[in-house]
């Protein structure tokens, strides 16, 4: 009797474990594709990072001529025809010169010999064909530093509409022709996942110097964006 009832426990647990594998889904055939477009298009704006430095014995002196610097640099900004909602200050820094003193009796101590005194702004240029002529503007009036130049355009979000549907049909075009290498029929898409991209132009470094006529070359900014495509896949006649 005991035998039996082994028997039937067995069978039964044959059974149940033959069904869970009927029931489970066969997974389905899928393929992920990644999508890329780029655009190129021309600047419309140029950022630029400037500034003054001055250095006296007195922190107060210090500060006072770099704040008459950076007022005469801002005049001529507005003079030629930056809108005050396009500079903004980026810092404003006060730091000791030290120097060493090296007589034999001194021990190597250091001490303080004056101050340096730092203001920084940033500049934003809307009409590019006077950007040379804005740049010549601001060095003649006393700025001294110069961090950096960088284009872009007014709306980059506008330019990534554009270019966003051209990499899903770069991902499509791309998958079509690997399902097609591959001898199956490629099916609806599950998800797309954005990757987002790049664009437009890493700032410059250029150095300071006075020029008559400094030259500027704005070229153009790519523009890239990316997507991850995730397709069904069908064998032909399976349906």
């Amino acid at each position: 009797m005991k035998a039996k009832k082994l028997l039937a426990a067995a069978l039964m647990l044959s059974m149940s474990a033959s069904a869970l594998a009927a029931s489970e889904t066969v997974p389905p055939r899928q393929i992920t594709v990644n999508g890329e477009s780029t655009l190129q298009v021309p600047p419309e704006l140029a950022t630029i990072t400037l500034g003054v430095t001055e250095e006296a014995e007195e922190a107060a002196a210090a500060m006072a001529a770099v704040s008459q610097s950076m007022g005469t640099v801002i005049a001529r900004l507005k003079e030629g025809g930056i809108a005050a909602e396009d500079m903004q200050t980026q810092q404003i820094s006060m730091r000791p010169v030290w120097s060493q003193d090296r007589s034999y009796d001194s021990g190597g101590r250091r001490e303080i010999t004056g101050f340096e005194a730092s203001n920084t702004l940033m500049v934003r240029v809307r009409d590019l064909d006077g950007l040379g002529p804005v740049l010549d503007k601001v060095l003649a009036a006393g700025a001294n530093r110069f961090q950096g130049l960088s284009f872009a355009v007014s709306d980059p979000a506008a330019v990534i509409d554009q270019i966003r549907g051209e990499a899903v049909k770069d991902a499509i075009r791309k998958a079509q022709q690997l399902a097609d290498a591959a001898g199956m029929e490629l099916g609806p898409v599950r998800s797309i996942t954005e990757h987002g991209g790049g664009g437009g132009r890493p700032m410059m470094a250029m150095e300071m110097a006075r020029s008559d006529a400094m030259p500027i070359e704005a070229g153009e900014l790519s523009f890239t964006h990316n997507v991850s495509v995730v397709f069904d896949m069908t064998v032909p006649g399976s349906e």
